[in-house]
C-alpha cells in the first residue's frame, strides 16, 4: 500500500519553518565583534616588546646566579648584567637595580620594575614584573 500522506507546506509556512532555523550574527554584532579582536590583537602586538623584555632579564639573571655560585662578586655581577643587558637591548633594568643576596652557598639575584606599555592616544597598559633566580 502507498502511503498518500502528503503534507503541503504553503510559501509562509515554509518562511516560518526557515526563520526558525537561521542563525548568525547581525552586521552590528560583526562589527563589535571585530572592533573586540582588533583591540586585542593591538594589545597583543604592544606587550609582545615588553615581555620578551622580561624573558631576557630574566634568562640573564639566572646564567648570572650561575656564575655567582661559582665565586663572581657583586660587583662583578652587576658589571656582566649591565653588557648583557645592551647586547640585548634591555632598557628597564640596570645593574644597580638588582638585589643579590645568598641564600646558604647559592646566589639569589631578583629584581622588580614596571612597564608601561602606551596602548591608544593617552590610554596606557602597566605591566609589573618581577624576576628572581630562587626558583631555579
Amino acid at each position: 500500500m502507498l502511503s498518500t500522506d502528503r503534507t503541503s507546506h504553503g510559501p509562509l509556512q515554509c518562511s516560518r519553518l526557515n526563520a526558525r532555523y537561521q542563525s548568525g550574527l547581525s552586521l552590528l554584532s560583526v562589527v563589535v565583534v571585530g572592533g573586540l579582536i582588533a583591540f586585542v590583537i593591538l594589545i597583543g602586538f604592544r606587550t609582545v616588546p615588553a615581555i620578551n623584555e622580561y624573558l631576557a632579564i630574566d634568562r640573564i639573571i639566572r646564567t648570572l646566579a650561575q656564575e655567582g655560585d661559582n665565586g663572581k662578586s657583586v660587583i662583578e655581577l652587576r658589571r656582566d648584567f649591565d653588557h648583557r643587558r645592551e647586547i640585548d637591548d634591555i632598557r628597564s633594568v640596570s645593574g644597580p637595580d638588582l638585589e643579590i643576596s645568598k641564600d646558604g652557598n647559592r646566589t639569589v639575584i631578583a629584581v622588580e620594575y614596571e612597564r608601561k606599555v602606551p596602548v591608544v592616544a593617552n590610554v596606557s597598559l602597566l605591566i609589573e614584573f618581577n624576576a628572581s633566580s630562587r626558583s631555579r
